[in-house]
């Protein structure tokens, strides 16, 4: 599990629904959360949080900014990769931390994909959690 801790910095409600943006130093990463200020008190402004995403949620991309939907995304550079057969660890090193992506070992070939490469890192804002 990918754990990157950071700051509620904004929230948006709509009925029992709310999209969280939590900065992590300077990069904004937002999550779905099935609750509201009201019922959960930990959705508070300024409140210390950890954002939690699994690691095969993670998109592995080497454009720099991709006009995509996706809006969590964290440039880094890939510092290991560990591939079997069918699946690969890739470990991107960004500022904010090291993001671990679970990815195909085809897909780390079609990408040609390297230690030393500038990547960015993407996680869909749905498979975003946050904790305490």
């Amino acid at each position: 599990m990918n754990i990157i801790h950071g700051i509620i910095s904004d929230i948006h409600t709509d009925q029992n629904l709310s999209l969280v943006s939590v900065t992590a130093q300077d990069i904004v990463l937002t999550a779905v959360v099935i609750d509201t200020p009201q019922t959960s008190p930990y959705l508070r402004l300024k409140q210390p949080v950890k954002v939690l995403f699994k690691e095969t949620e993670v998109i592995i991309s080497k454009a720099a900014n991709p006009n995509i939907s996706l809006r969590n995304q964290v440039s880094g550079e890939i510092n290991e990769i560990q591939s079997g057969e069918i699946l690969s660890k890739v470990t991107l090193n960004t500022h904010i931390g090291n993001i671990i992506s679970i990815i195909t070992t085809k897909a780390v070939n079609s990408l040609q994909l390297k230690i030393g490469d500038k990547a960015t890192a993407m996680i869909k804002t749905n498979e975003v959690m946050l904790s305490k």
